[in-house]
């Protein structure tokens, strides 16, 4: 669960994936269960050759579909009952320690931590935790936590400093290798 990226399209994918990602995460926002699934299999079929966990952001049954080794649900979305009864990685998203203890609560894989820089990469997103909001959330709760939100090659690292098991990328996911050094 070290680096996970964050995608929408199979050439990324396939730089992160050389580039060291342990993970990677379909995020196709507004899209419909069949056309996550449509174009999710190209993804499905890179990490399986490459021994990479997948995930589908957001979608359960798409995620069943595709046989994704899991899913990733925010605070506000459902299924993470469906999710767990069709035996998928889950994880959820948290923005402070009371989330993040929620979320093992509800057994969940990991937690998704942030944002913890301000990024342009999601527009709705909370105002930033900082390092130290990190940290609470790393001490609140016993499951891997990874960090998400403005991370790049120079302050991937903190996030692995603060406790952190792994980091989430989006627009660095073109350059997962350099993140995947820094860690």
């Amino acid at each position: 669960m070290k680096l996970h990226a964050i995608v929408d399209d199979t050439e990324t994918a396939r730089i992160a994936v050389e580039g060291g990602a342990t993970v990677i995460q379909l995020r196709l926002k507004d899209a419909v269960t069949t056309e996550v699934v449509e174009r999710g299999r190209p993804f499905q079929e890179l990490c399986a050759e490459a021994g990479v966990a997948f995930v589908v952001n957001d979608d359960v049954e798409a995620a069943i579909q595709l046989a994704a080794d899991g899913v990733h649900l925010g605070r506000d979305d459902e299924g993470h009952e469906r999710a767990l009864g069709a035996g998928l990685l889950l994880g959820r998203s948290a923005g402070n320690p009371v989330d993040a203890r929620e979320a093992q609560r509800n057994r969940a894989s990991y937690v998704g931590a942030g944002p913890v820089w301000a990024t342009p990469s999601k527009a709705d997103a909370d105002p930033p935790i900082g390092v130290d909001g990190l940290k609470a959330i790393c001490r609140a709760v016993s499951i891997p936590v990874v960090a998400v939100g403005g991370i790049d090659a120079e302050n991937a690292r903190l996030c692995i400093d603060a406790g952190a098991a792994g980091v989430a990328v989006i627009r660095a996911a073109r350059d997962a290798a350099r993140v995947n050094a820094a860690l």
